[in-house]
């Protein structure tokens, strides 16, 4: 069983390991190793000084309240922009799944339940960039992500948006 939580204080350090799971799944970041993705300042935008308006977030636990997982997003301004900005009033989403969660519906309920607190907070769409090849875009079409057409086709991931 899966349970739903908003995010808490004392998640923060859980956020980064879910950051990494979501950052490192190109050889690349991987072979460069969790401290050093971290480092890089494209990937810390995404949860540095967590808790600045506009930050929402939920955690998937189990029956022993083992954290699961978790989605996220937050506000980008155009100078300073995530990997799948559309626009400054358009937070971007992130997911993480624990290796061992995976394939067991954590990442469909984390995304359920953070587009629920979107459209609860008045958000007009969620954005969000994944690799193309990915499993995980076909999650997002699932949940009504669209190709928002600023990708260059040569690029290897596609930036994606749901309207709410």
């Amino acid at each position: 069983m899966v349970t739903i939580r908003p995010i808490r204080p004392d998640d923060e350090s859980f956020l980064w390991d879910m950051a990494w799971e979501a950052a490192a799944v190109s050889p690349e970041m991987r072979a460069l190793g969790r401290n050093a993705t971290l480092a890089v300042p494209e990937i810390r935008r995404y949860l540095e000084a967590w808790g600045r308006p506009g930050d929402a977030g939920v955690v998937a636990v189990d029956e022993n309240n083992r954290r699961l997982g978790a989605a996220w997003y937050r506000l980008f301004s155009a100078d300073a922009k995530g990997y799948g900005f559309v626009a400054p009033d358009i937070p971007e989403l992130s997911i993480g799944v624990s290796p061992a969660a995976r394939g067991r519906g954590v990442g469909s309920a984390l995304l359920n339940a953070l587009l629920a607190t979107a459209h609860d907070e008045g958000q007009r769409g969620v954005s969000l960039s994944v690799d193309r090849q990915m499993s995980a875009r076909r999650l997002y079409e699932r949940h009504g992500f669209r190709d928002v057409g600023i990708s260059n086709p040569d690029d290897t991931s596609i930036t994606m948006m749901v309207t709410l």
